[in-house]
């Protein structure tokens, strides 16, 4: 389980500047559901000074807070002064990130470009520049890798798959990955990136595993705790139905239950937060 700051966990309960924004003459769309997280960012421009910033997410708790955090940051400063921007600046803004999901933070500082070049009227970065696809279960390319690496002096895969999340699936793509980061320090004077030793994937379950009572019990006060608060928000609830080992049913209430995207809102934020928050191998199912 992940350790948040109060600062994020205030964010994913209560973000700010939710939503799409009239007038919007900027914006700027990352990610994809299919991959787990999608953000899209809403500016509005006046005299090349940002005067207002909305997002809209599907992710996680620190996709949510990142989103929001970056809306703040933004507003009053100059293109320029946004620009500059860094995802290490975001994380900070919320008191740190786990390192496992430094990705959101960089999600939101690629919103960011993608948002200033609409406003120019610079075409989208395409697949073709971006170059060759390294991670297939993700789509992260090599020209992603290899920006993370140098703005965040990262120096292993495994903190290539924290910031980018390639290599966090199927694994195929360490080797690739491995490449890329001895040819960047090949490049570097004095070969600065040290350890290329490709780490083994963290256990994101707890040390010991959870009797089926504590399991349980973790499920029913994150359900309570987290989940609930988020859908009430859009006049929604939730009711939990049954726990049968590691399979959890439960049942959307209200606006939630008759919403065409109630797939989403259980695969995406319920199944996504027990997983983070109780085992990482759990699976939500809705009672229909």
């Amino acid at each position: 389980m992940w350790e948040y700051s109060d600062k994020v966990r205030e964010l994913f309960l209560n973000p700010k500047n939710v939503g799409v924004l009239e007038g919007a003459n900027a914006i700027g769309e990352v990610g994809s559901l299919s991959c787990g997280d999608a953000l899209k960012l809403f500016l509005k421009i006046e005299n090349n000074r940002i005067v207002d910033a909305t997002f809209q997410t599907f992710g996680c708790a620190s996709a949510i807070a990142s989103s929001s955090i970056l809306t703040e940051m933004l507003k009053g400063k100059t293109v320029e002064e946004a620009l500059t921007i860094s995802n290490k600046e975001i994380a900070g803004a919320l008191n740190g990130l786990p390192k496992e999901k430094m990705h959101c933070s960089v999600m939101g500082q690629e919103a960011l470009e993608a948002a200033i070049r609409n406003w120019r009227g610079e075409p989208a970065a395409t697949q073709e520049q971006g170059g060759e696809i390294v991670c297939k279960c993700f789509g992260v390319t090599k020209a992603l890798i290899v920006k993370a690496i140098k703005k965040n002096n990262l120096s292993t895969v495994e903190e290539i798959t924290n910031f980018t999340k390639a290599g966090g699936a199927c694994g195929e793509c360490k080797e690739k990955i491995q490449a890329i980061l001895k040819e960047i320090a090949g490049r570097a004077p004095g070969g600065v990136i040290t350890d290329l030793r490709i780490k083994p994937a963290q256990n994101l379950a707890n040390p010991l595993p959870l009797t089926n009572i504590q399991r349980m019990q973790k499920i029913m006060s994150v359900l309570e705790e987290i989940v609930r608060p988020r859908l009430k928000q859009d006049g929604g609830d939730i009711e939990l139905v049954d726990i049968n080992g590691k399979t959890v049913t439960v049942a959307l209430r209200g606006t939630c239950s008759s919403c065409h995207a109630s797939k989403l809102t259980v695969e995406g934020l319920v199944q996504s937060t027990l997983r983070e928050q109780v085992e990482p191998d759990l699976i939500v199912k809705e009672n229909m």
